[in-house]
Parts: C-alpha cells; sequence; structure tokens
C-alpha cells in the first residue's frame, strides 16, 4: 500500500548497517529488484535508499563503529524525537544516539530498550520514511524475539503508545502489536530449549515477496543463508529467515491472501 503519513510509533522505515556497503547493494538490488540511489551529499557518507518502482523503501550505510555487527534497524515514527528520549529514558530504556538532524530529511535518534535491545525513531522532516509498505519488496512486520516479553511490552507501551494482544492458542505464544487498529508487529517469547542460549534477543525486520521459496534460492546463490527454511503459517504466508552475506538477519514472506 502507498504511504503518505505515519501515525506516531509506527514502524516507518528500516536500514541496514553493512560492512561492505557495495556488496550489500548487489545482493540487495538481486535479491529483491530494488534499485539504489547514493545521496551525492559527503555529509550523507555513502548512505543509499533503495527503492522498489518508484517508491523509497529501505537504506544502507556503513556501519559507525570498529566490531559493530552487521544489522537490520527499524525506525518508529515520533512528533518529536526529543519528547520521545525522554521517555525511554523515564521507562527504564537508554539513549545511545540523541536526536540529531540529518539534513533536511528529519531527525533521528537510537535507543536500547529496558531488555537491551536497539530500536531507532523518525521525526520526519522532508522524507516520512518508507512510500510503500506490506507489498512485494517492501516492509510487512517487524518481530522482536526476547526472553522478556513482559517488561518489553510495557515499555514500548509506555514510549511508543502501543497496544499488545497476547494468542490464545497456548501452542503458540505470540504477542501482537498494534496502534488503533492497525497491526505492524509482534512479540515471539524464546521460552523453551529450541531457542540456542547463544542467540540474544532481537528485532527481526520482514519484507513482502511474492515467492518465498525463489526469494530464498537467490539468496543462496549470492551467498546468503536460509537459516529457517520456507515455510507456511497458518493464515499468516509461507516465511523463511536468512541472512545476508554479510551475516545481517531478516525474513522474508509471502503474505497469505
Amino acid at each position: 500500500m502507498k504511504v503518505t503519513e505515519y501515525k506516531p510509533g509506527t514502524p516507518c522505515w528500516v536500514d541496514l548497517g553493512s560492512p561492505d556497503v557495495a556488496a550489500s547493494i548487489a545482493f540487495y538490488t538481486t535479491v529483491f529488484g530494488w534499485t539504489a540511489h547514493t545521496s551525492p551529499y559527503p555529509a550523507a557518507g555513502g548512505y543509499t535508499i533503495f527503492h522498489e518502482g518508484d517508491s523509497p523503501v529501505a537504506g544502507v550505510g556503513p556501519l559507525f563503529t570498529e566490531g559493530q555487527p552487521p544489522a537490520w534497524s527499524w525506525y518508529a515514527a515520533t512528533p518529536d524525537a526529543d519528547e520521545t528520549a525522554r521517555k525511554v529514558e523515564a521507562a527504564n530504556g537508554k539513549v545511545l544516539t540523541t536526536p540529531f538532524e540529518v539534513l533536511d530529511a528529519g531527525r533521528m535518534a537510537i535507543f536500547l530498550d529496558v531488555n537491551g535491545v536497539p530500536f531507532a525513531v523518525w521525526q520526519a522532516g522532508q522524507m516520512i520514511g518508507a512510500g510503500i509498505q506490506r507489498e512485494p519488496g517492501s516492509l510487512c512486520w517487524i518481530e522482536l524475539m526476547t526472553r522478556n516479553p513482559e517488561p518489553a511490552v510495557e515499555f514500548y507501551t509506555k514510549v511508543l503508545g502501543w497496544s499488545a494482544k497476547p494468542s490464545t492458542d497456548p501452542e503458540m505464544p505470540y504477542i501482537e502489536l498494534h496502534i488503533d487498529d492497525d497491526f505492524f508487529g509482534g512479540v515471539m517469547p524464546m521460552v523453551g530449549d529450541q531457542w540456542p542460549a547463544e542467540l540474544p534477543d532481537q528485532w527481526v525486520v520482514y519484507f513482502a515477496v511474492e515467492d518465498t521459496d525463489a526469494t530464498c534460492a537467490r539468496v543462496q546463490e549470492l551467498g546468503g543463508t536460509v537459516m529457517v527454511p520456507p515455510q507456511e503459517v497458518p493464515n499468516v504466508g509461507r516465511f523463511a529467515a536468512v541472512t545476508d552475506p554479510q551475516g545481517a538477519a531478516f525474513s522474508v514472506i509471502r503474505m497469505a491472501g
């Protein structure tokens, strides 16, 4: 769907921190069919915006610090990044990067939630974020994998105004996240022996695709790894979890219906 405005608290943008931006551009333009548009401004540091058709959908830039792992990050829309920063601290989170201007595009900040999981916010200037969502080649879902779901849900409720809807299926513990009637993400409690002890709490971004199996095949051909092979989730779609050649994790899904 086309997007012209984001409700405060909803995911509005995703970008990738990469140790090899050129290699990441080559990988993602092939996997998703995106086109890459690198900022001509020196202050942007080579930041590149991916487009699906005419719409911006994601970005990629270099890592900020040595030893920082490659990862996808997501941004919540906010009308006031400074006020959100105050809410983060009041809710026992941490401000990693205080709000700052990104040229004339907008204003951003980076935080840690109450469990130490990073996320970011975006206060729109000339750029609202992604121009489309929930269409093939664009963001369609975000998911928090955590061993401490209750404090996480309480944190994001206070900071971003989310509401939570726990699953009624005891065999499938899951918490859907929404603002008003707009569902955009979920929380997957990492309970049980199936979760490796070394797997940290983390946010995962999902991109919609037309064919999950074909996308996974391209990922592997290009040097990525399929961590969770394609599988059906009743009434949701066919999803898979993968990593790119640099090790950044993301998921893809052919959405049901």
